[in-house]
């Protein structure tokens, strides 16, 4: 039945889109000349060698710098919406950055920007692999070529690339002097320079100058909470994030907004057999955060009233199976009677926030404020009333900040052993620094709000030994050995709902890895060629965790004032028994694992663990006629496992830790250039066994990763790109994606409610659908260019983007959906005669469609959060090549 579904869609899909997104066409500098009125040829790199990518047996879209241009594509995550099962976002769930990239192809990749969680898709900029998904998201000021490689991409690409692999190709300097970049305005304040040089300085001796700056207003503004004088006073209360710990602090009247400039410099010499690049990057970002507005909370809205919640509406602060509700608790103790408290065992976790080990820290109690008559401490309890309902506007008041400071140096060197064979060396160094900030809450109160603080450095070194056309053009390998070492730290602070839960977190983390990967291809005969690689990998990674509660909430919730072991009365609160007086100290009851800093919720010491894999990759290609090639591969990779740092309860002496994950695909393709070269059609279909699936999971209050899933995925891929008549493009891709679990651990498959929200949740299940996966993705592109009678030319060109809906996380929140999709970018260039200069209009987003492409939910905060995408956008781009 599914195979008949497949063949059968393949055979509409190729009968009604006559008319591969080849976007790359367009860029001189990547492609080959072709004959006037024809689709020219695409050269890529995605086997390590350059090739026609109609030669490449892989699933690839290619883009090119001027089509990128053309389409207003300035980063990374613009390139989602340009090719078939790929979802890129810019931002993720907690991160307030949009500098961080979230990345899923086919279904598997990875949203989130910790530390200890590496990406699933692999993202390399000329050759180099960038680690962590912050800063991922690039600038693409001289950008020659991305190759976007669908499926496992293990052998040739190596760790992290279990979904795929991103490959940016930044511009070479030419041999000629050129000034070439362009200046844009438009929404928001957008004001955008860039600008790249080529200066020949010796025979064989060139360099190239990138720089970029681009500053604009955020489009969410921070608006005044409208409410009553008695509200008013109470939000007045509400005790300052500055009182507790904090990466950074920077607030601002709008979100989203940009402030960055960015260069990069190469130096490149061509001898006789040698080629010798040195290339070196800086990128600085400091801007407000990424926009966020509250979506939905634990408790329904109503009006401001200081008295105690929980009986009207039911509510526990306490749910047995999701841990401490701390908006729950939160409401509880404002609304409470001194003698209610005490009846709850709650006396302590109302009381003052702090800890004897932080004394500096002490806040006021919380405890029965709204009913001691006392109008005047009153505090605004936690519920609906900051919805705005509006994705442009919110009531935050907390940090907004996003600083990046990020940069790196590189040395690329082949040399020509013989005229078959050539040795190639990459070495490179980069660091980031970054600090983010983000009130996820939307309101006046600190009810989620984070900031974090991450530095990071790595250095790579990869060598080649490549041969091409070897035995009358039959033979083409690559052999390799790769080793990389990256070291950093991220501090995380998170404070729940004011104070009640007050997350400290420093890790330290440590990485080594060595691989050894070759692949062969040969043509035995003239219409067979097969394909052998295999890649094999050694990991080692430290980790050292420190997080801490500095309000020592565990201890008060299970009846202790604080951890020198001073007993409360517990009463009913149902969490566990009490610690009985005279019985062992609080520390040891509670299980906390260091002496030395009792409110320390993670194990201390460093913790190590080692991976080890094999990816193979086996392919078989039939080539009918020269322009017809029939593919069949099987590939793997791998993502690299190790622990979980979000721990806001103690777990004893352990530090939770979690295994690597592997996907298996096979996959049947054709790629076809008909028509003498003015139709191009690539087709796909594949199959994913996707195991060991690292998953969060709800331990009390501490979102855990396990290997908790896996996932059958299967799917089909069709792209195309016709030129019917000189001067007219036809752009189209359809992707159908059905990625769904095929087991679950029971503590992740909880289709439940969340909160005290009937309906809110779905739940992660067996057979519901993978998390940031459209089941359809269909693009059309149409571009048209016409010579005018003063020998300029004028190009029209629009881009219509459709995506069915998508889970924007794993447990299935309704109101976090991003819902059916369908975006319109639209542009007219007019070139001059000379093309030395060029002028745009153009809007994106132009039936402004508004929809999540992040977001998130804190059950224990009572948030459920996300971030919108841009509104429509009009711009005006002067462009100049001299």
């Amino acid at each position: 039945m599914q195979t008949r579904f497949f063949t059968t869609t393949a055979l509409v899909m190729a009968t009604a889109l006559a008319p591969q997104i080849a976007l790359a066409q367009d860029d001189a500098a990547a492609t080959e000349a072709q004959p006037e009125g024809g689709i020219q040829t695409i050269i890529v790199t995605a086997q390590k060698r350059s090739e026609n990518v109609q030669d490449v047996p892989i699933a690839i879209s290619a883009f090119g710098g001027e089509a990128l241009r053309e389409r207003s594509v300035t980063d990374v995550a613009s390139l989602g919406a340009l090719a078939p099962n790929v979802n890129l976002d810019g931002g993720t769930p907690f991160s307030g950055s949009s500098a961080v990239l979230s990345a899923t192809i086919r279904g598997i990749g990875s949203d989130d920007f910790a530390f200890n969680i590496d990406p699933g898709v692999g993202i390399y900029l000329d050759g180099v692999y960038l680690a962590r998904t912050v800063g991922a998201n690039q600038d693409l000021p001289d950008v020659e070529r991305i190759e976007v490689l669908r499926g496992p991409q293990g052998t040739l690409f190596g760790r992290n690339t279990i979904g795929g692999a991103v490959s940016i190709v930044t511009h070479n300097p030419g041999d000629t002097f050129r000034l070439m970049g362009d200046l844009t305005t438009g929404s928001f304040g957008l004001l955008r320079a860039r600008a790249t040089a080529d200066l020949p300085l010796a025979e064989g001796l060139a360099a190239s100058v990138t720089g970029a700056v681009t500053s604009r207003r955020g489009f969410q503004r921070r608006i005044d909470y409208p409410g009553t004088p008695a509200e008013m006073r109470a939000i007045a209360n509400s005790d300052d994030y500055l009182n507790f710990n904090h990466a950074d602090y920077s607030t601002n009247s709008r979100q989203s907004g940009d402030s960055s400039v960015s260069m990069r410099g190469k130096l490149r010499w061509e001898g006789e057999r040698a080629t010798v690049t040195l290339a070196g990057d800086y990128t600085s970002q400091d801007s407000s955060g990424q926009n966020n507005s509250l979506i939905a909370v634990s408790f329904p809205s109503g009006p401001f009233a200081p008295t105690n919640p929980l009986p009207g509406t039911g509510i526990n602060p306490v749910a047995a199976e999701n841990g401490v509700l701390f908006a729950g608790l939160y409401n509880f103790c404002i609304g409470s009677t001194p003698a209610e408290i005490a009846a709850r065992g709650a006396t302590a976790i109302c009381g003052a926030r702090g800890t004897s080990v932080f004394p500096g820290g002490l806040l006021a109690p919380l405890a029965g404020v709204n009913v001691d008559g006392d109008p005047f401490n009153d505090r605004l309890p936690w519920d609906g009333r900051f919805i705005t309902g509006d994705p442009d506007t919110s009531y935050a008041t907390g940090p907004t900040l996003n600083q990046l400071e990020a940069w790196g140096i590189s040395g690329d060197i082949t040399f020509d052993l013989t005229a078959d064979i050539t040795i190639r060396s990459i070495t490179a160094y980069r660091n980031t620094n970054w600090t983010a900030g983000s009130d996820l809450d939307g309101s006046p109160l600190s009810m989620l709000e984070l900031t974090f603080s991450q530095n990071q450095e790595q250095f790579s070194q990869e060598l080649q030994l490549l041969g091409s056309d070897l035995l009358d053009g039959r033979l083409n390998f690559v052999l390799g050995a790769y080793y990389f070492e990256e070291s950093g730290d991220l501090h995380d602070y998170v404070n729940f709902d004011e104070g009640l839960l007050q997350v400290d977190g420093p890790n330290n983390f440590d990485t080594e890895n060595f691989a050894f990967f070759g692949q062969v291809d040969f043509r035995p005969v003239e219409w067979l060629g097969l394909t052998v690689g295999g890649r094999y990998t050694e990991e080692t990674k430290l980790f050292e965790g420190g997080q801490q509660d500095l309000n020592g909430g565990n201890y008060k919730l299970f009846g202790c004032a604080d951890p020198d072991g001073t007993i409360y009365p517990f009463g009913d609160f149902p969490l566990a028994p009490p610690v009985a007086a005279g019985g062992p100290p609080c520390f040891a009851a509670l299980s906390y694992p260091n002496p030395d800093n009792p409110v320390q919720v993670y194990v201390p010491g460093v913790n190590r663990k080692t991976f080890s894999n094999f990816s193979p990759r086996f392919g078989v290609q039939l080539y009918p006629s020269d322009d017809l090639m029939v593919y069949g591969s099987y590939s793997r990779g791998y993502k690299t496992g190790g622990w979980t740092t979000r721990l806001t309860n103690p777990q004893g002496n352990i530090a939770p830790d979690f295994d690597e994950e592997t996907a298996e695909t096979w996959e049947l393709g054709v790629k076809a250039t008909l028509l003498d070269r003015r139709l191009q059609l690539n087709l796909a279909g594949f199959t994913t066994d996707y195991q060991d699936v690292q998953l969060n999971q709800q331990v009390g209050t501490s979102p855990t990763i396990d290997n908790a899933g896996s996932a059958r995925i299967k799917g089909i891929e069709f792209e195309a790109v016709a030129a019917p008549v000189d001067g007219l493009t036809l752009n189209a891709s359809v992707g159908y994606l059905d990625a769904a679990f095929s087991s679950l651990s029971a503590s992740v498959s909880r289709p439940d409610v969340a909160g005290a929200i009937p309906g809110l949740r779905l739940g992660a299940v067996v057979g519901g659908q993978l998390p940031k996966t459209a089941e359809w993705s269909i693009t059309f592109g149409p571009r048209y260019e016409t010579d005018l009678p003063n020998g300029g030319a004028l190009v029209l060109l629009a881009d219509w983007t459709h995506r069915t809906p998508v889970w924007n996380e794993v447990a299935r929140y309704l109101s976090l959906r991003r819902p059916t999709t369908d975006v319109i970018n639209a542009s007219m260039t007019y070139r001059e005669p000379d093309r030395f200069w060029d002028v745009t209009v153009g809007v994106t987003n132009l039936t402004d469609q508004r929809f999540l492409v992040s977001a998130g939910a804190n059950d224990a905060a009572g948030v459920y959060f996300g971030s919108y995408n841009r509104p429509r956008e009009w711009f005006v781009r002067a462009g100049f090549d001299f």
